[in-house]
């Protein structure tokens, strides 16, 4: 390229010196913060589109003056019925409550009652635990009704003999174990 008398290039088409210098700014901060810019321009673009959707939805939402005056006597019909089921839930939790502190009243008074019993019984020197366990028979065979007959047990028959004893070596059959021989080792 042919130089001019400064040493720059003298072409037509190109830019001065201080022009230049602009256009290599320019480009190299495009190139350094370019998906940036182009992020922030999707950005905005996008903002754009959905403030003019909301506006344009805007005047259609609007209720007349026909609807105006059915909505208030929805709405206190639906916070009526709300109440009321508010009220029906509370009163069911009651009963549940009433229902479980009969429950637990009935207990502490069984409880009660067998403490009495065993009380009583020492008194008059007898076991207490054998009391305590006809009480809980009488409260489980009172509580089951579906069981009207007790099933017996059946005899079991010991699984060996009675002279069986593993501790003295006899009657074993034929598995025996008898402790290796001490004294020094065989090896060499």
């Amino acid at each position: 390229l042919p130089t001019g008398p400064g040493g720059e290039a003298s072409h037509p088409g190109w830019f001065s010196g201080s022009e230049g210098a602009e256009d290599e700014e320019a480009g190299s901060l495009l190139s350094s913060y370019g998906w940036y810019i182009l992020l922030a321009a999707v950005a905005i673009y996008l903002l754009i589109q959905k403030i003019s959707q909301s506006l344009a939805a805007r005047p259609s939402s609007q209720p007349g003056a026909a609807d105006a005056a059915v909505e208030p006597d929805m709405v206190v019909r639906r916070q009526e019925a709300l109440a009321a089921a508010r009220l029906r839930m509370q009163e069911e939790l009651n009963a549940q409550a009433e229902r479980y502190k009969e429950k637990q009243r009935q207990l502490e008074e069984e409880k009660r009652r067998q403490k009495i019993a065993m009380w009583e019984s020492m008194q008059e020197g007898k076991s207490y635990k054998g009391n305590l366990k006809l009480n809980q028979q009488e409260v489980e065979s009172g509580a089951s009704t579906s069981s009207a007959v007790p099933k017996s047990k059946p005899n079991k028959k010991p699984l060996r003999g009675g002279g069986y004893n593993p501790l003295s070596g006899e009657g074993g059959g034929t598995c025996s174990w008898r402790p290796g021989r001490r004294g020094p080792s065989a090896g060499g």
